[in-house]
């Protein structure tokens, strides 16, 4: 999504300033994009499927409403974003480049279509609204439009676009990073590292705050026990409680060994007063607690952890380029050039975030996980499908991984 979003910037350039060195960027870019397109597709079909098969009982229940917002996604933002992927593949010449950019838009504008959809069925789970429970225990929609202005909603969305936009602007930056050091396309290695670094160093904060903020809010808010296992506060402290930079927690003793801790900042930084109250898992009933405490924990950290760094290396890197030494820092390029899979990591922590905190509910509140299993279908089954899921997709990864390698070995030339 990040990526479709400067594939447009990438031909905006070339619409202002006639210079095809950025149509050649967009071009190149779109090739990697349509790769990660279909590996998206070919993934993402057995995900729907286990709705039927992994998740009867849940698809039941709730089909009546989480089936609005998928089918949304399937009918208008997937067609959207496939049809006029195909046009500017292959259709530049036919369409001339103004059209041709807006079939570029077009994708961009179906990509975070879908990615809103998807995160409004995901919103609706993490805290749902508009329903009513019938006799026979399913969900109805009482009220459509509160799928959309779903509090939880619009700081998701907007926490994950701003996380695939980093994503992005890392895998930009790190391309050209290594064309840089191989002396190798060099034109199109500094506009990749620039155009990365400024995309990066702006999502990179915004990613933090204010998108990353609000959305901890609605866990403090509407998740308070998540909340205190993330932060890994299992006594409820008075007189403001503490952020944790560094420990582990320790379930059976119900404390964080080896913490590195600063006083009362997390008190300032979720109410914005030093001694406000933060509860404790202590305040809860434990068959409400997050199933694995320390997943969630370590999950939360490593992307804040992860996220801190970007924002100091784009920071960094900044500075250099106004400087007018980035290109001649090779250290930085190094760095830039090595960091392409950790934003890749923080985005998935983050996933474990939301969903391991989630738990044990599908629904919060409302469905346990438990209660949404398909109850024909056995552990061992499940397992087993797992393990050939994972076997497939390490073979589609290095697929994935072999044909973007050959790409960037070509580099952003025009078709002869």
């Amino acid at each position: 999504m990040g990526l479709s979003l400067m594939i447009v910037w990438f031909k905006w350039k070339f619409l202002r300033s006639n210079d095809e060195k950025y149509n050649d960027a967009a071009k190149f870019w779109m090739k990697i994009f349509a790769l990660n397109f279909a590996m998206g597709v070919v993934t993402g079909i057995p995900m729907e499927f286990q709705f039927g098969t992994n998740w009867a009982k849940f698809s039941e229940l709730t089909g009546g409403i989480i089936g609005q917002t998928l089918a949304m996604e399937g009918m208008f933002s997937f067609f959207l974003e496939s049809s006029f992927l195909g046009l500017f593949l292959f259709g530049e010449k036919l369409l001339g480049h103004k059209l041709h950019f807006v079939t570029g838009f077009l994708v961009f504008l179906g990509s975070w279509a879908s990615g809103f959809l998807i995160i409004a069925t995901h919103s609706w789970m993490q805290y749902p609204v508009g329903y009513e429970i019938l006799d026979n225990g399913k969900f109805v929609l009482t009220n459509f439009g509160a799928l959309f202005s779903n509090p939880w909603l619009w700081p998701s969305f907007l926490h994950n676009q701003m996380a695939s936009i980093v994503t992005s602007s890392f895998v930009v930056a790190a391309f050209g990073a290594f064309y840089l050091l191989n002396n190798k396309h060099k034109e199109f290695g500094k506009l990749f590292v620039k155009t990365g670094v400024v995309f990066g160093v702006i999502s990179s904060i915004l990613v933090a705050f204010p998108t990353g903020d609000l959305t901890a809010k609605n866990v403090v808010k509407h998740q308070p026990v998540t909340f205190a296992a993330m932060e890994g506060i299992f006594e409820t402290e008075e007189g403001g409680s503490e952020i944790v930079l560094i420990g582990q927690p320790n379930i059976q003793d119900k404390k964080l060994d080896n913490k590195i801790a600063v006083p009362n900042f997390l008190s300032f930084l979720t109410y914005q007063q030093w001694d406000a109250e933060v509860k404790g898992l202590n305040e809860f009933n434990q068959e409400d607690y997050p199933t694995n405490i320390p997943g969630l924990y370590y999950g939360y950290h490593i992307m804040v952890g992860l996220g801190t760094i970007f924002i100091g290396l784009m920071l960094l890197a900044s500075f250099l380029m106004w400087r007018k030494k980035l290109f001649k820092t090779q250290w930085v390029l190094w760095i830039l050039m090595f960091m392409l899979p950790f934003p890749y990591i923080a985005n998935t922590m983050g996933w474990y975030t939301a969903e391991l905190g989630r738990q044990p509910w599908l629904v919060y509140n409302l469905l346990r996980t438990t209660e949404g299993a398909s109850p024909t279908v056995s552990s061992g089954n499940t397992l087993f499908t797992l393990l050939g899921f994972v076997g497939l997709y390490l073979l589609l990864g290095m697929l994935f991984l072999i044909l973007v390698g050959k790409i960037v070995n070509k580099g952003p030339h025009p078709a002869k």
